[in-house]
């Protein structure tokens, strides 16, 4: 790979020059080397050269680092398009600044805008997936003229101002001689035809809101705030370019008995102070609608966990699916009978209070302690 020569040299300018002297030297030599003036064979390499030399010496910030670092100072800066294409409308931003011109090139077909959608979905179907219904407003090609703006059966004129070119060329003269300035046509905006009939449905402009019915599949395992990208189908392209993208965000109604944890499922089993205390077999529900029965293990304490394998949410790749967490929460009751009272006063005698355990006094022997 070639060195590249200093900047200040190839410019022949002292590295003290000013930025007037630096411009006044490009000007100069981009004079000298344009490939429209100069026709050697090495005319094209050496103004490509000086391009780069004066927009790396004429930013403050570029020439501190070229300074300081040399070409490698340069790495992380963006040096446009300098001269690119050899015509007017091609040399970058360093020729537009100095002769003042700008080239708009013919109209290019465009890609149409995304579309952004709230699709709201039940528990059961963000978990196990579903065909949705929706509505989308969009832009999209009129369905009576196809999308050319002119009535059904009339012909497209050419431009008079272009001639059917879609572009206007002026000429232009400067200290360089004489520059042929293209631009878009600004009557046919680049088409290079008119329309003489305009269409009755969308009075010419070729494009027309739609309200559309869509069908979207929705995966297992999406969740609150998931997006979907449903590819082409938000507004329509102009001048033949693609359709845009609809983005739809989805939202999750809550489930009454269920909460979610990524791909596992929570759900609260209530236990009187008997059951906990004795254990038993308890049905629990799922989601697919069958109950799975749980062996809770007598001495269970509220917030203890169970896990039902493979019964959660189906992972949105697919791989398998998370569990169930069964979460143990013991009810205390809060209104007694007298029979009740009895039952607990009788058990309370028989059971170390935990404070005892620890070689506290118990609470009922507090109580008694205070009254006596």
């Amino acid at each position: 790979m070639a060195t590249k020569r200093d900047y200040y040299d190839v410019l022949g300018v002292p590295r003290s020059a000013g930025a007037e002297d630096i411009k006044k030297a490009f000007r100069q030599l981009a004079m000298r080397y344009h490939p429209d003036r100069n026709k050697e064979d090495s005319a094209e390499a050496k103004f490509k050269e000086i391009g780069e030399a004066y927009e790396a010496l004429s930013d403050p910030e570029k020439r501190q680092a070229y300074d300081r670092f040399g070409h490698n100072g340069l790495q992380g800066f963006d040096f446009g398009r300098p001269f690119e294409g050899f015509d007017f409308g091609g040399f970058g931003d360093i020729f537009d600044a100095f002769f003042g011109g700008s080239t708009e090139a013919r109209r290019q077909p465009q890609r149409g805008g995304d579309r952004k959608i709230a699709v709201e979905l039940d528990f059961e179907e963000a978990v196990f997936g579903c065909e949705k219904d929706i509505e989308v407003t969009r832009i999209e090609l009129c369905g009576r003229c196809g999308g050319n703006g002119a009535e059904p059966g009339s012909q497209l004129a050419k431009c008079p101002t272009c001639a059917g070119t879609g572009e206007v060329r002026r000429a232009q003269r400067s200290i360089f001689g004489q520059f042929i300035n293209v631009s878009a046509c600004s009557q046919c905006r680049g088409e290079g035809r008119v329309i003489s009939d305009p269409c009755q449905e969308c009075r010419g402009q070729s494009r027309q809101r739609k309200t559309r019915k869509l069908t979207m599949t929705i995966p297992a395992g999406v969740d609150e705030g998931s997006q979907m990208r449903l590819t082409g189908e938000g507004d329509a392209g102009v001048n033949g370019g693609p359709a845009g993208n609809l983005y739809a965000v989805l939202s999750v109604i809550p489930h009454p008995i269920f909460q979610r944890d990524e791909y596992d499922l929570i759900y609260e089993l209530h236990l009187n102070i008997a059951q906990a205390a004795l254990g038993l077999e308890s049905p629990v529900p799922t989601l697919e609608g069958k109950q799975q029965t749980l062996r809770v293990p007598p001495g269970t304490q509220t917030g203890e966990v169970f896990h039902l394998k493979g019964k959660g949410v189906p992972h949105l790749r697919g791989g398998g699916r998370g569990d169930m967490l069964v979460k143990a929460r013991v009810n205390v009751p809060e209104h007694l009978t007298q029979r009740q009272r009895d039952l607990l006063q009788e058990l309370n005698e028989t059971l170390p209070s935990p404070a005892t355990a620890n070689g506290d006094k118990g609470i009922f022997d507090k109580i008694k302690d205070a009254l006596t």
